[in-house]
């Protein structure tokens, strides 16, 4: 529903919507940042121990795959943190007023 605060897809499709991994291929990384790397991982399986994200990535890559959902990623951790400062840049543009109709008044 438009303008409603529900959400109208099941859970998970939405988790893999709205969420994004970077980096999963780098190995130091995942180690030195706690596996934080596999944000869709840690969020679809929050009890998971973070070891085991790299080995669920790719279930979970290819299960989009075979039921045509999009999974989301950043293949480097530069690529992470610019498109995060793009999303940043985004959220501190301020909101233009919608027009006010032509003999309406507010």
């Amino acid at each position: 529903m438009k303008g409603s605060l529900r959400i109208d897809k099941p859970w998970a499709i939405h988790q893999l919507e709205t969420t994004v991994d970077f980096a999963r291929g780098n190995r130091v990384l995942t180690w030195l940042i706690g596996g934080l790397n596999f944000q869709v991982e840690h969020h679809l399986f929050p009890h998971i121990s973070h070891v085991h994200y790299p080995a669920v990535s790719r279930v979970v890559k290819d299960a989009c795959h075979e039921f045509g959902v999009a999974y989301l990623e950043h293949r480097t951790f530069a690529a992470g943190i610019a498109s995060h400062y793009r999303w940043l840049r985004q959220l501190g543009k301020p909101i233009l007023a919608a027009p006010v109709a032509a003999g309406i008044c507010g």
